[in-house]
């Protein structure tokens, strides 16, 4: 067979793609999320009485924590099937793909197993994240001074 009649035969099979359905579903998911860490922030403001940035800093840990505990219990990953980038582009990603990495390591123990698997993702994205920081931090610097 040529390339040409593989590539036709494989286009002919492949499962069609619904791009507006998982936008809307991403939005709609991701949204959701926003409005329920609104509340929960809300919630913190309201009942404990604290300034709104301590409110917002309680609202990203607590949502780290949901997402840690529903991706141990297998539950994250079943909504992240359906919601698609709704839940995965937040803080809820990054905490997910950590708690992933680390309960695949845990058989390993603390050290070995857990700490440096969680780390195989987060020494990445960390690193990237502070060598892109420093760029555009520089450029700054360098556009509108100190």
């Amino acid at each position: 067979m040529n390339q040409k009649k593989i590539k036709d035969t494989a286009k002919k099979h492949a499962p069609k793609s619904h791009y507006v359905k998982n936008e809307v579903i991403a939005f709609l998911s991701g949204g959701a999320l926003a409005i329920a860490a609104q509340f929960v922030m809300m919630a913190y403001q309201t009942l404990l009485g604290v300034d709104e940035k301590t409110a917002i800093s309680m609202t990203v840990v607590t949502v780290i924590l949901i997402t840690a505990i529903l991706t141990g219990l297998g539950i994250y990953d079943k909504f992240a099937q359906v919601c698609g980038a709704g839940l995965f582009i937040p803080i809820s990603g990054f905490a997910n793909s950590l708690t992933a990495c680390a309960l695949e390591g845990k058989s390993e123990g603390l050290i070995y197993g857990i700490g440096s698997n969680m780390f195989k993702l987060a020494g990445s994205v960390l690193t990237y994240g502070i060598a892109s920081a420093f760029v555009f931090g520089m450029i700054r610097f360098i556009l509108f001074g100190g």
